[in-house]
């Protein structure tokens, strides 16, 4: 589990063909890796990925990931290099300072929009962003809810069809990599478990 309170930018620095799946080397940048283990589960854009090789204790510091085809084809930002936001998996005695998450990423949605805030309300860098998500997670999307992005936990401050919209202040700015997307970007999603479980019950009536 996790919790969207993404840890630290690093960076994809090799993809390629591994053992049994695609093989992403990933620099953690100022993520701790001291308690890291191979067998350990880390969110990668909101994906969780099980950390297969680590480079030597001397060297530069590389967790690696297999990645299977299933999961490049359900999400994006897992097949090259670039910049991904990062996660350890929860502790049962760390903080919930997001939402409960699994790391299981539900869909792929498109920015539709993404600018600052005009006006007084956005006197303190904050900026809108706007997500077209797919039809079938829509319904699982309200407004004041909760919705990881690229595995940042955020709420939801409006809904309109299948477009929704967050508002990202400027430390959220700073501290992943949301700041860097632009109309037309795709993005991973992953909805929040209440609500799945909700609709579901809702549906065996």
């Amino acid at each position: 589990m996790f919790t969207g309170i993404v840890q630290a930018i690093g960076k994809i620095v090799a993809a390629g063909q591994g053992p049994a799946a695609t093989r992403l080397v990933v620099d953690p940048g100022a993520l701790p890796t001291g308690d890291v283990v191979i067998g350990d589960s880390i969110a990668v854009n909101g994906c969780c990925l099980t950390v297969a090789a680590m480079a030597p204790s001397e060297g530069p510091r590389r967790l690696e990931f297999d990645v299977s085809a299933e999961t490049l084809a359900c999400t994006v930002g897992l097949d090259g290099p670039g910049e991904v936001n990062l996660e350890k998996a929860l502790r049962l005695a760390d903080r919930l300072g997001g939402h409960l998450m699994t790391g299981h990423v539900d869909g792929v949605g498109t920015v539709a929009a993404f600018a600052a805030v005009d006006g007084p309300a956005g006197a303190d860098g904050s900026w809108r962003l706007a997500i077209d998500a797919p039809a079938p997670l829509a319904r699982f999307i309200a407004a004041k809810g909760s919705i990881a992005v690229q595995g940042v936990s955020l709420t939801v401050n409006g809904v309109e069809g299948p477009r929704f919209h967050v508002n990202l202040i400027p430390h959220t700015l700073e501290a992943t990599t949301l700041r860097a997307l632009a109309p037309g970007a795709r993005v991973n999603l992953e909805i929040d478990l209440v609500a799945r479980y909700v609709a579901r019950l809702h549906e065996q009536g």
